[in-house]
Formats: structure tokens, sequence, C-alpha cells
């Protein structure tokens, strides 16, 4: 049974089914056992072909950055390169969440990241950024762009482990909110906010806040290089 499997299995299949798996029960939900019995497999085949579970994570991480589609920094402005380039880095990492706690846990690295670390370096370095300042760039959109990825994520960890729990997560929720909300009153700037903001909204980021930090980090980077030019022309 093992030697057919050994066959019949490759590292893409068991790359692609250890993905589906993460993205239904999040990375403590991942262990060989699981994913061979998705694959209607055995785990020592699954081990024949991939090593450790963090070897698993690594590569179903690195897989997934193919799916972000990457802008022509030669065909558009940076900005607009930098805007879709972020945007389409945020919606892979909601779509799958648990990359975002992947980040803190395990060593990722591999070709489809790297690809997109490059792409983001010569979007800055045509913005007009010094090697070192397009690296600084690049690490500050890239750290936005995970921070603002944490909020969606933590919440489908949340609700994942409640869920294993058997508790109610409804009834929990509601619970939470009405105890934040009593504590949110107790300072002004909070309190108008509860006055004209549904209880259900209150807890999420506003309307359009990624756009929003987006747009501010670019608007930052491009007065940056106004400056820098102006200077160099002193």
């Amino acid at each position: 049974m093992v030697a057919m499997a050994r066959d019949t299995l490759t590292a893409d299949r068991i790359i692609g089914a250890a993905i589906e798996l993460l993205d239904d029960e999040g990375l403590d939900g991942l262990n060989m056992r699981s994913l061979a019995k998705r694959l209607d497999s055995a785990a020592t085949a699954v081990y024949w072909h991939i090593k450790t579970k963090d070897d698993l994570v690594r590569l179903a991480s690195d897989a997934i950055w193919h799916e972000v589609e990457l802008p022509d920094p030669d065909a558009t402005d940076w900005r607009t390169a930098a805007t879709a380039h972020a945007s389409a880095m945020h919606a892979m990492l909601t779509r799958h969440p648990w990359l975002v706690q992947a980040f803190g846990s395990h060593f990722l690295y591999g070709p489809g990241q790297a690809r997109h670390n490059d792409l983001s370096l010569s979007i800055y370095e045509k913005a007009g950024f010094t090697a070192a300042d397009a690296d600084r760039a690049a690490a500050t959109v890239l750290t936005f762009v995970l921070g603002s990825a944490l909020g969606p994520a933590a919440q489908v960890s949340l609700n994942r482990r409640l869920s294993k729990d058997g508790a109610d997560t409804g009834q929990l929720m509601a619970d939470a909110m009405t105890q934040a909300q009593e504590t949110a009153g107790q300072f002004p700037r909070l309190r108008k906010r509860l006055g004209t903001t549904a209880a259900t909204e209150y807890a999420a980021a506003p309307d359009n806040t990624f756009t929003f930090g987006l747009q501010s980090i670019l608007d930052g980077f491009e007065a940056r290089l106004t400056a820098d030019h102006a200077s160099r022309r002193e």
C-alpha cells in the first residue's frame, strides 16, 4: 500500500492538500495523519516526499505566493504598481489567514516569496529610492499589509478555537462585545462613536481602512522622494 502511495503521491499533490487543510483547520489543525487521510494515503507515504511539518508549512506558504498577480512596473507608474501589488498580497493573506500566523512561527522562504520581494524592490527603485531606502520602503509596506491582515486572521482563529471547544460562539461574541462597549464607554471619543455606530461594526476596522493606510504610506514615500530631489538640486 505504501509503495503504491509513493508512486501516486507527488509533492505538488501533498502541498495542494496541505493548503486546503490549513485553510480549513489552521496551523494547529495541520498534521501528517490528517493530511494523509485527506489524500487517502498513509502518513508514511507523505513523509516519503516531505520530511517534516515545518517543511510542509514552508512549501505551502511559498506555493500560495504564486496566487498573487505581479504588476509590471515598466507598464505603469510606481504608485499604481505599488498599490496593485500590496492589494494583491492583502487579498491573498485574507484568503489564507494561517499564513499571517506562520510568519511569526516558521522560517518561510522560497522562490514564490522571493519573486515578490524582488518585485517590491524594483517598484521602489523605479520610484527613485536608493537601494537601501527601497529595502526600507518594501519592508514598510509588507509590515503594513501583514498588520492589516492580522485582525481578520485572528478572528478566524478565534472562531475556530471556540467552535472546537463546543462553545456557543455567537453568545460568547455578544458577551465580549457588551463588555468591550461598557469599557469603551468610559472614554469620551469611544463613547461618542458608540452612540453612532452599530455594535456589530464597532469592533471592526472602518470601511476602506486598508486603502486609507496604504495610500497614506505611499503619500509619505512620495513626499520623501520630492524632498530628496529638491535637496539634491540645491
